[in-house]
Formats: structure tokens, sequence, C-alpha cells
């Protein structure tokens, strides 16, 4: 399961509909891929459908999708959003992640 903070949930549902998009049908699709600094890297994008094989999470009215590889790489992971001096952005609480980058978008296990 991904878990989504109040901060998180705000600025996606905020995000969505600036993009056409309706938090309360659509999905934030999450997953990983190959690369980064620390050799995994974070993606996060809108979608209006989900895949057969994508898992399904709903957590603070914000409906998730992942595909299957991805998920191993993200169970139990917080996503949240960071406003402060350092940067603006989601950021992935990764329980999984041995060593993550400077930047927080990248991550290895």
């Amino acid at each position: 399961m991904i878990k989504v903070s109040d901060t998180a949930k705000q600025k996606v549902v905020s995000l969505m509909t600036e993009d056409g998009y309706d938090a309360a049908t659509d999905f934030v699709r999450v997953g990983v891929k190959s690369g980064g600094c620390s050799g995994l890297s974070y993606e996060l994008k809108f979608d209006k459908t989900a895949d057969e094989s994508d898992k399904i999470f709903e957590d603070n009215n914000v409906r998730i999708i992942v595909d299957k590889k991805s998920f191993l790489y993200l169970v139990g992971t917080t996503l949240e959003y960071s406003g402060g001096l350092n940067g603006k952005g989601f950021v992935f609480n990764n329980p999984n992640a041995q060593r993550t980058c400077g930047c927080g978008e990248s991550f290895s296990l």
C-alpha cells in the first residue's frame, strides 16, 4: 500500500484539476524506473485508466495505481509534498530505500 499525506493530497487534487483530471475518478500513477544518481528514480503522473496488471490503492481520497514491477519497490511508501526552502515538490518516503540521493528523486535498495 502507498499512503498519501494531507499536504500531498491537497497538491495532487489542485494539479489534477489544473490538468483536466478529476481526483474523484482519475488516478495518480506512481512508478519506478532505472536511472538517477542512485540507480532508480520515481515517476509520478496522472492517468484516466488502469491496466489489468496494475495495483490500485486509495488513501486519503487519492486513487493511486502502480504497475506490478514498481509495486515491489514502493510497498509502504508515503507520498508527501514539501514546499520548504530546499525546493518544492513531491517527496517519496520509502522505507525500502537503503540509499537516496541529495535531491530525493532517486534511490537504491
